[in-house]
This record gives structure tokens, sequence and C-alpha cells, in this order.
């Protein structure tokens, strides 16, 4: 049988753009526009200072810089830049939060470790 092999792409989602519904890359993704509805990237997801979300999201890496309305799971680094506007509940292994990012919600910082245990 054939082995499986996935492209991991930087996907972008430019400025003007509106999408509505549910994405999956097993790459990165950069969206500058509007999204409404839930993204999963097995790599980094950037959300630049244009971009807005409605949504759920989960990445490796996720970098804020836009406004997120919802919930954040970043599996190793979460980075809120400072004009970013959050809000909605964030769980993640490392946290930066730059001077002048807004944020209501919750925090959960968790490590992940074998066996899923968080201490």
């Amino acid at each position: 049988m054939a082995e499986k092999t996935f492209v991991k792409d930087l996907n972008l989602i430019g400025a003007g753009t509106t999408v509505e519904g549910k994405i999956r890359t097993q790459g990165s993704l950069r969206l500058d526009g509007k999204m409404t509805g839930e993204i999963h990237a097995a790599e980094n997801l950037a959300i630049g200072a244009t971009g807005e979300i409605e949504g759920m999201i989960n990445g490796k890496n996720i970098t804020v810089g836009g406004k997120v309305k919802g919930n954040i799971s970043a599996v190793e680094k979460l980075v809120l830049e400072g004009k970013s506007v959050v809000k909605g509940d964030m769980r993640a292994a490392r946290l930066v939060i730059d001077e002048g990012a807004t944020f209501d919600g919750k925090i959960s910082m968790t490590e992940n470790r074998p066996g899923g245990q968080g201490y």
C-alpha cells in the first residue's frame, strides 16, 4: 500500500475575503480576512492585523494580531500581539501577551505530556 504524505503548505485568506464554515489544513494558515466557523491547523496559524474570526480555532502555534471571538487552543505556543482583541477562553502550553493586547476570558496553560498528565 502506498504511504500517505501530506503537503504542509502555507494557506492564505486575504483581506477583503469572507469565509463561513470549517477549515482543516495539515499545513499552516494565515487569515487576513474575515471568518465565521472553525479553523484546525496542524502547524502554525496566524490571524493578521486585519483578520477577524468568530468561532473556535486550533493549531500548533497560534499568533493573533487581529480580532478573535471564540475559544483558542494552541498545542505549543499562543502569542497575542499588541493590537489584538480576544473574547473567549484560551488554552496553550506557552503564552505570550504583548503590551496593548486586550483579552476577556479564561486562560488554561497545559503542557502536553504522554498519557494526558497535566502535572
